[in-house]
């Protein structure tokens, strides 16, 4: 049976008592002059420790993160823990009550953290919600999916020149991790420009629950809280070592049609393999393309439909 769970504005970590405790937080006001507010699960720990913040559906479609969370907090012992977890199962509820992937303005949110006090209705979001939840925490994990209408491998981004987020990047047991410097909008890399290591973890595909993914985004968290010394416990090692990559990028299609992707995820390709193929709607044979370099398959498209400027496939390039 469901307990009432209390409305506030303002985390105040400080004045809990050991245990876990949920909350609505008060992120904005809503058009009809009431608050519009979060999810937020706080494991405050019986000993002093360092306070690690996850987060999930940035992008309201994104889902695997939520289950994530919440299984980690159902299983979390408060009583020998060290530190606090703070967990948002969903950031983007706008955009989560409507399915959709962007906020109610059109935008992305993970295009314009830390946002703006005095901005618009986005950017105030995203502002009052990294000053109430983010800016506190000594680390930062944020759960993600692909896109509407492609598919990921689970992998994690991350600023591998710094020690700790290349350490907490390996731990999540990712089958690829890429390089990805700060500086970008999103909420990993305004966090680490306010000197709080943090990744960005992919959780598979959106719109849906992946047992197996759901599974692995868990143990990497387990990893990391037992890397920080919160929990008691080994690391849980991969089976396989993570491919590192360098860099990352997309390739687009350069005319419409019905394209074909050919790799599979993870698959690894030589330049000048052919990636994809597109035919018009009599079925006859537009275009093809072929990977302009050596890499591994991150993520790719699945949706046949495309215009001029379509997404193919996400290619990593190996360290």
């Amino acid at each position: 049976m469901n307990m009432e769970i209390p409305k506030i504005e303002h985390l105040q970590i400080d004045l809990l008592e050991p245990g876990v405790h949920k909350f609505w937080l008060k992120i904005v006001d809503g058009p009809t002059a009431t608050p519009l507010s979060i999810p937020v699960i706080v494991a405050k720990g019986a000993f002093d420790g360092k306070t690690v913040g996850i987060t999930a559906a940035v992008h309201g479609n994104e889902l695997n993160g939520i289950p994530v969370i919440q299984r980690l907090f159902d299983e979390v012992n408060f009583t020998e823990l060290h530190g606090n977890i703070i967990g948002v199962p969903v950031v983007n509820i706008p955009a989560f009550h409507r399915k959709k992937r962007r906020f109610i303005d059109n935008v992305d949110l993970n295009h314009i953290f830390p946002g703006i006090e005095n901005g618009n209705v986005s950017e105030a979001y995203v502002y009052n919600f990294f000053n109430k939840v983010v800016k506190d925490v000594d680390y930062l994990i944020d759960l993600h999916t692909a896109s509407t209408g492609r598919i990921n491998s689970y992998y994690i981004r991350a600023d591998l020149s710094d020690t700790i987020t290349k350490k907490l990047a390996l731990l999540q047991n990712g089958q690829i991790v890429v390089h990805k410097t700060a500086s970008d909008g999103t909420l990993r890399g305004a966090a680490n420009e306010k000197n709080i290591p943090a990744i960005t973890l992919e959780v598979g595909n959106p719109h849906t629950f992946q047992k197996g993914m759901i599974r692995s985004g868990l143990t990497g968290l387990y990893n990391a809280l037992v890397y920080l010394k919160m929990v008691q416990g080994e690391i849980d090692e991969p089976e396989t070592p993570a491919v590192v990559c360098k860099k990352s990028y997309w390739i687009y299609t350069s005319t419409g049609g019905l394209l074909t992707v050919l790799p599979s995820i993870t698959q690894f390709i030589k330049k000048g393999d052919l990636i994809a193929q597109q035919r018009d709607l009599f079925g006859g044979l537009i275009q093809e393309y072929f990977a302009p370099q050596d890499g591994i398959v991150i993520g790719k498209s699945v949706n046949p439909v495309n215009q001029t400027g379509g997404r193919i496939l996400h290619l990593g390039i190996i360290a």
